[in-house]
């Protein structure tokens, strides 16, 4: 199984890829094993206050280390992964504009993947720091 980064992307679009990811407005912009790059809208995505909601961060967190994880996956013969564990810190309040997370592999192992997500506001400032662990499993 090989599942390139538009084909993840497409999953998204047509909702193969779960609904979630397409109703936040998570849109992939690079995907590897290595990285795993994506944005999302803070509008639409608040909490009653008008501030970007703790658990979307995690959901767009979820949703880029699960990504790397499968790419990762491919590669050890075991291209499904399922979150175990995630967790974040929020550092920040992002009101308005759009938000991008990075994923990088903190382990890759035949089992097991964890992905560290740093996702930035549009200055550039660290708004949350996640960490994700997936089962890898088999076909």
């Amino acid at each position: 199984m090989d599942i390139a980064a538009d084909s993840v992307q497409d999953l998204f679009t047509t909702g193969g890829g779960g609904s979630l990811g397409s109703r936040m407005g998570i849109q992939l912009t690079e995907a590897s094993a290595e990285r795993v790059v994506g944005t999302m809208p803070v509008e639409g995505n608040t909490q009653p206050y008008g501030l970007l909601h703790g658990g979307a961060s995690c959901v767009l967190a979820e949703t880029l280390g699960s990504v790397g994880a499968v790419m990762h996956g491919q590669s050890v013969d075991r291209p499904f992964a399922v979150g175990v564990d995630i967790n974040a810190t929020h550092h920040k309040a992002a009101r308005s504009g759009v938000v991008t997370g990075v994923a990088t592999p903190v382990h890759r192992g035949r089992t097991m993947a964890t992905y560290e997500i740093v996702i930035t506001d549009d200055s550039g400032e660290r708004v949350c720091t996640a960490r994700i662990t997936c089962l890898l499993r088999g076909a």
